[in-house]
């Protein structure tokens, strides 16, 4: 097929799940149940932290600012594959195409900082105690979040201004459940050499980097409190770190597979599964993690709920 001029209305078909059709009703009701859930769960710590004055503290500012971008990315991703999963055209339009991909790439991108700026808000907490209060000021923390919603603003500017200068096929069938950067890069009809530069560079800088300097917070983090003598105070110091851990590596995981792994051609259904993870189960698994793992939360959760109650 030849590639698209500006007159002609340009569709993906989206795979999804479509060589399941007997498992459709099924995977409706899974996603569907998903999506409130994240919704509820995510919505219900925002609320919790924010009428609590206890937890106005920055480690969860940053937790609220990671709810958002949570909402945000369910409500991107699952409301569209919940309509192709009833549609027997199983069709995306190239607006809600780009649209879709610049949400996930902003979403990503800023929540990749996010968890870095989270990940040093801890090691300061646990190892620079004295001077918490002074470096994570209420200053400091609002800049970090706007840094990190900006610098991830601009690195989907980027990667979506060159996927418009790219041609593509009136109709073009992409085996995938969403639109990201790299299923729709693959149904180009035209070279995509710079876009893969970007992703590269934008994988280098923001991924790689980012990723170094989690682990490099983490390794001094654990190292100061296998120095604390006292094992309850250790504990609490585990505990607090914990709940980060399992979210940053669930996001990795995800996100490597996804946006590195391409180079090594591995399997459809994987690559799947694995945007599954963090476009999909991250935002519900998150707010269950911080709050299960968090005695702070769960007690300002109590009181809200006496509050309704009265």
């Amino acid at each position: 097929m030849e590639g698209n001029n500006q007159s002609m209305p340009i569709e993906f078909y989206m795979i999804g799940f479509s060589s399941h059709p007997e498992l459709q009703p099924l995977f409706f009701t899974i996603f569907l149940v998903i999506y409130i859930a994240a919704l509820l769960g995510n919505i219900a710590i925002s609320t919790i932290i924010t009428t609590d004055s206890r937890l106005h503290t920055p480690m969860y500012f940053f937790l609220i600012n990671l709810s958002i971008l949570d909402i945000c990315c369910s409500t991107a991703a699952i409301p569209k594959i919940l309509q192709i999963i009833q549609s027997k055209e199983k069709t995306m339009s190239f607006s809600e195409c780009i649209t879709q991909l610049c949400i996930f790439s902003s979403v990503l991108s800023t929540e990749t900082m996010l968890l870095t700026v989270m990940a040093y808000d801890r090691y300061v907490a646990i190892c620079i105690p004295l001077h918490y209060t002074t470096i994570m000021s209420r200053k400091t923390c609002i800049l970090l979040a706007i840094a990190v919603w900006l610098l991830g603003v601009v690195n989907t500017m980027v990667h979506t201004s060159l996927i418009l200068r790219l041609k593509f096929c009136q109709h073009s069938i992409i085996d995938h459940l969403l639109c990201e950067i790299p299923p729709v890069l693959k149904v180009a009809c035209s070279d995509t050499y710079i876009n893969n530069v970007a992703i590269i560079i934008a994988d280098v800088i923001l991924g790689m980097v980012c990723f170094i300097l989690t682990v490099i917070s983490y390794t001094y983090i654990i190292s100061a409190i296998l120095k604390i003598r006292s094992a309850e105070k250790k504990k609490k110091a585990f505990s607090t770190c914990a709940s980060h851990i399992t979210v940053v590596t669930l996001f990795y995981g995800g996100i490597i597979y996804t946006y590195v792994q391409p180079a090594f051609n591995g399997s459809l259904e994987a690559d799947k599964v694995m945007s599954a993870l963090y476009t999909i189960a991250s935002p519900v698994l998150n707010p269950i993690i911080y709050s299960l793992r968090n005695k702070e939360v769960i007690n300002a959760l109590k009181k809200l709920l006496s509050k309704v109650a009265w």
